[in-house]
């Protein structure tokens, strides 16, 4: 059984979640910078108003990060020793005042970090390639006037001390989080090409305006690299609840906050929270890697392994004693939904 709940909320406060309590972090915060979060920053500091309005970007950018650092010291005070924070962000360009540059968000909250004492890990370029003819910005073909085309955003991860540890149960439950070696091999790249969210997901307009989802990939992947199942998985700017999704079909417990009343209720009401669309992404999952293995040669093939739990044939020692689950049932709740699990089919590995 996992628990998921959802908090309106601002992120800088997180009384209601006690002090080293979070196994893992996973969040998008509004980017500094990007017109469409301006408000949301001023609400909470109006001098980032008036840095703006006199065209000092550079003031308005660091007072953005002032805001997102109360964040992050929470952050900080919720998660466990040897737990990690992945943090997916963009670096913003904008003229103001006459003047084009770039803001760079991603190396601001690493400073954030290191000087928190956390380990840098390799961080993720997540690729986000425009096809417009017109993309490119400034003079056209003559030299000195233009500027290169940002197509990509950030994954950047943080450990908080030294490698976690796994003794007993929790041994247990590593091996049986387990992923397959060929999963392994496409998500511990530093290049991440994933399509982006439309935004015709959301109802209105002022909700468009407001929100700006990450796909559902990136936060299945990371909870699946960074977490053993029963975790608890924290977003602090959870908006439509992307996280918190990712954690019901991985058998994770989930904590979403957002400071959007509105945004939150549309997460509350996501038709897609279903016992069949989440099955479904399993299914997907275990056929894939079906495909995977009929696909090796048989010089291959004869050096797998086969899986304890459910008789399929795995490339590494590793990953036998992995064990899937499927969604059971999915209740909903006044703060959130319950899950509960059972092991996956093995009849259906074959329809």
């Amino acid at each position: 059984m996992t628990t998921h709940k959802y908090l309106n909320m601002n992120s800088s406060n997180m009384e209601l979640i006690d002090e080293k309590s979070v196994d893992l972090i996973i969040t998008s915060p509004p980017y500094p910078m990007i017109e469409m979060w301006d408000e949301i920053f001023s609400q909470q500091n109006p001098e980032i108003a008036n840095d703006l309005k006199k065209g000092d970007g550079n003031g308005a950018f660091y007072r953005m990060h002032e805001i997102l650092n109360c964040v992050w010291d929470e952050c900080d005070r919720v998660l466990k020793d040897n737990g990690f924070i992945c943090i997916n962000v963009g670096d913003a360009t904008r003229t103001i005042n006459g003047n084009f540059q770039l803001y760079s968000n991603h190396t601001r909250i690493i400073d954030f970090f290191l000087n928190k004492g956390y380990s840098v890990l390799p961080d993720i370029h997540w690729r986000k390639q425009s096809n417009s003819p017109n993309k490119f910005m400034g003079s056209g073909m003559y030299p000195a006037g233009a500027y290169v085309t940002y197509e990509h955003e950030y994954i950047l991860i943080f450990r908080k001390g030294g490698k976690r540890q796994f003794y007993g149960n929790e041994k247990k439950k590593r091996q049986k989080s387990a992923f397959f070696w060929e999963e392994r091999n496409i998500w511990f790249s530093d290049l991440w090409e994933i399509k982006g969210v439309s935004q015709t997901l959301f109802n209105s307009k002022s909700t468009r305006s407001r929100n700006a989802s990450f796909p559902f990939e990136v936060p299945y992947r990371l909870i699946n690299m960074y977490s053993v199942e029963e975790d608890i998985i924290l977003d602090p700017f959870a908006g439509l609840g992307t996280t918190n999704i990712a954690c019901m079909v991985l058998n994770r417990n989930s904590i979403g906050i957002d400071i959007d009343r509105d945004i939150m209720n549309l997460a509350m009401e996501n038709k897609s929270i279903n016992v069949g669309s989440f099955n479904k992404i399993i299914s997907d999952r275990i056929k894939n890697h079906l495909s995977f293995v009929d696909a090796l040669p048989d010089d291959k093939k004869a050096k797998c392994y086969k899986n304890e739990v459910h008789g399929f044939l795995v490339k590494t020692r590793q990953e036998v004693a992995m064990e899937i689950k499927q969604l059971a049932s999915i209740t909903q709740s006044e703060s959130g939904f319950e899950c509960s699990y059972k092991l996956f089919d093995q009849l259906s590995f074959s329809e």
